[in-house]
């Protein structure tokens, strides 16, 4: 299980100071830069991350008609990051059609579908969805392994159920990590370590709990040691 840490700090300077305290672990470590550090910050942000020898998890979370969801793929992976994500809900043959894009690359990031976002109840995501969150993420894992992506993103609780219906080494990254049990903010389906252990979970997100903490580098040392 890796550790991915959301830089979702007001500014780039603020980020890049985290980084920079973290960066002794940048081998045991991943950072996903989401809307407001990329729109903001842009390649170059990118491009500092990388050079701290850092992983990058782009999660922009696309969602459009198959080609432009295509299009913008293969603009990401010129980017030299390693990981991001497309919307399990655009459909499969948007999927298929991304993959088949990032094909002609010879080393290409790792792509993963959103399922249910973890900040949905299960009331609020059926009355959307029209399925039960267990039930509607397992079918979009479906969808997106069928279409050869590498993994999906969802809950701790989905975790397990999807590997079954999927693959041991289909991959799910799962935000929503309080790892000792802090405040839950806007997410719904909250876990710690020890349910992303028990759930074979591949990734956890962690965000607030980290960049929030007055010692952040000690924070981190203890998610590491929990994780190993």
């Amino acid at each position: 299980m890796k550790l991915c840490i959301a830089l979702d700090n007001p500014t780039k300077e603020e980020n890049l100071k985290l980084a920079n305290e973290l960066k002794e672990y940048a081998n045991d470590l991943w950072l996903k830069v989401g809307f407001r550090s990329y729109i903001r910050d842009n390649n170059r942000f990118l491009e500092e991350l990388k050079n701290l020898g850092y992983n990058i998890f782009l999660d922009l979370k696309l969602y459009d008609i198959p080609n432009t969801m295509a299009d913008a793929a293969e603009e990401i992976a010129k980017l030299d990051i390693d990981m991001f994500n497309v919307h399990a809900s655009a459909g499969i043959k948007a999927m298929q059609t991304v993959m088949q894009r990032l094909s002609k690359f010879q080393k290409r990031p790792l792509v993963l579908a959103v399922t249910a976002l973890t900040s949905f109840d299960n009331e609020e995501f059926k009355r959307i969805y029209g399925k039960d969150i267990n039930e509607k993420a397992e079918e979009f894992a479906i969808d997106a392994h069928k279409a050869g992506l590498d993994g999906v993103v969802c809950s701790v609780w989905e975790s397990l159920d999807i590997k079954k219906a999927t693959s041991n080494d289909f991959i799910t990254l799962t935000p929503g990590i309080r790892p000792f049990g802090e405040d839950a903010g806007d997410q719904k389906r909250v876990a710690d370590i020890k349910a992303a252990k028990e759930n074979s979970v591949d990734f956890i997100v962690v965000g607030r709990p980290i960049y929030k903490s007055q010692n952040p580098k000690e924070k981190v040392e203890k998610i590491l040691k929990e994780i190993k």
